[in-house]
């Protein structure tokens, strides 16, 4: 659902890319060149990144979300389609699970992946600002490393508990805040190793350079969950993953 938009306002306002000061309208167009650009190879490159704990962590994920037969799902940020294929196994013939991603390279990549598994599920290009769905639908609504990319964090939050049910349930699975005497260590290898990897496996050094950047410029786990409150999620909580460089937030919709 599109709330009324101030073309100009969005122009002139600034927002951040990385750790670069860019304006709002700029920012969807260099996130959609990222991620066009590492789409290919994106879940080759995510097992060098994280050692492969990636998977650990979205199948936490899963478990959280405690989906069953005949349930709804909306995945968001759904890329390569890992936890939407995981879902529609869940829901069963009953059940519905959508397949969204607002870059149409790695929704390709999903859908096909996806295919070739013998799953076929409604799949759609969206923005997470604007949900292209009704009020109070999805039993469950889930996003895997694709919010810090979002411009208005607030507004796709928001969207994100009008499209649920009462009762239903929002799991982020985000990159977080590290634990404190891990922080030297982890910066040098995020910005050090993480670059090089994209360069040697990617062939590009740029977009994994920005994808670190964005990790730090992402809120940490207390700011996060204080924004899903603040647009009505309630038994809001956080679970820290592999030392906080990873965490699951959950929420509520209660009324």
């Amino acid at each position: 659902m599109k709330p009324d938009t101030n073309q100009e306002s969005s122009e002139n306002s600034t927002t951040h890319f990385g750790f670069k000061t860019v304006s709002e309208s700029e920012k969807a167009g260099k996130v959609a060149e990222v991620f066009h650009s590492v789409a290919a190879r994106y879940d080759v490159m995510n097992d060098f990144m994280s050692a492969g704990l990636h998977r650990v962590w979205k199948v936490f994920t899963i478990g959280r979300a405690n989906v069953r037969p005949g349930m709804k799902v909306l995945d968001i940020a759904g890329g390569t389609g890992d936890l939407a294929l995981a879902f529609g196994k869940k829901v069963g013939d009953t059940g519905e699970v959508w397949h969204t991603d607002i870059n149409s390279s790695m929704l390709s990549v999903g859908r096909d992946r996806l295919i070739d598994k013998g799953v076929v599920l409604p799949t759609a290009v969206c923005d997470a600002e604007y949900l292209p769905f009704p009020d109070n639908y999805f039993d469950c609504v889930t996003v895997a490393f694709g919010l810090r990319n979002m411009t208005h964090k607030d507004l796709a939050l928001a969207e994100m508990f009008r499209v649920l049910k009462p009762g239903g349930k929002l799991l982020v699975l985000e990159f977080s805040r590290v634990y404190k005497p891990l922080e030297p260590a982890y910066d040098w290898y995020s910005f050090n190793i993480l670059p090089w990897l994209g360069k040697k496996i990617a062939s590009d050094e740029d977009s994994y350079r920005y994808l670190a950047e964005s990790i730090r410029m992402h809120p940490d786990q207390e700011t996060l969950a204080d924004i899903m409150r603040e647009v009505g999620f309630e038994r809001v909580q956080y679970f820290n993953l592999t030392a906080g460089i990873a965490a699951v937030h959950e929420g509520i919709k209660l009324g």
